[in-house]
């Protein structure tokens, strides 16, 4: 596997219904709910994550929110975050994760 991986490159990638269930997505997880999950792709833009309990829906935590000194979590790797936004236009969760945000909030670079 190559240092960024495409989340259907290991089968863990469950994206197919997400648009079809986009509606209960959001009122499921509104902004500010904390998820957790896993992440099944890395991309030089962030991490695709498989979130708990919502199988169709997909999760992804842009490297904008990442502290400078920090890196994107491997695949396979548990996380937990926060939903900050929800962008309708492919049915993706995005999401800040914890490990980030906590960095941020010590005064960490």
């Amino acid at each position: 596997m190559t240092e960024y991986s495409g989340p259907s490159e290991n089968g863990g990638y469950r994206a197919f219904g997400a648009a079809e269930v986009w509606p209960e997505t959001v009122r499921a997880l509104p902004v500010g709910s904390p998820i957790t999950g896993e992440v099944v792709g890395r991309r030089p833009f962030g991490v695709f994550l498989s979130i708990d309990g919502r199988p169709e829906d997909v999760g992804l935590a842009e490297i904008v929110r990442m502290p400078p000194c920090m890196e994107l979590p491997g695949v396979g790797q548990r996380v937990a975050g926060t939903v900050v936004w929800h962008e309708e236009s492919n049915c993706q969760v995005r999401v800040s994760l914890r490990e980030w945000a906590e960095h941020q909030a010590a005064g960490g670079a």
